[in-house]
């Protein structure tokens, strides 16, 4: 009986992760309006250690931060015009190996104001299960 109550338990929690990333991964025009909208928000309150989800399209393409634990870097800008600089940790993610200017990505990650815009990072899991996972969605594939 243990057992089937454990089993539930576990089904339950992975139908409602799932659920979790279906929605929002690729949501509406208007739900990443409003995404965005919290975006702006966090950059007018100068916001730091902030878990956001937003999109953007792709401006520029940076040279990878290989100092320490090694980062993707490429800047988005939103609709609104914000731009924010993605550090996506490429040792614990997969690299978005096909990424050009003026594509579309979404992104799940913690906001860190900066006078630019801000940067978005933890883009990915977290190995050791203590900060909320992160992802990436590019081309209709998740890099987490």
């Amino acid at each position: 009986m243990k057992n089937l109550v454990i089993l539930l338990a576990v089904i339950a929690a992975a139908y409602i992760l799932a659920g979790e990333f279906r929605t929002g991964q690729t949501g509406s025009s208007q739900a990443v309006s409003n995404r965005n909208a919290a975006l702006e928000q966090a950059f007018q309150n100068r916001s730091h250690n902030l878990q956001i989800q937003g999109a953007g399209k792709v401006v520029q393409l940076l040279p990878d931060d290989n100092k320490g634990a090694r980062h993707q870097r490429f800047i988005l800008q939103t609709d609104s015009g914000l731009t924010l600089l993605v550090a996506h940790n490429i040792d614990l993610a997969p690299r978005v190996n096909d990424l050009a200017i003026g594509d579309r990505v979404e992104f799940y990650g913690e906001y860190e104001w900066n006078a630019k815009g801000g940067v978005i990072h933890w883009t990915h899991h977290d190995p050791q299960g203590r900060h909320a996972h992160g992802w990436l969605l590019h081309r209709g594939k998740h890099y987490r």
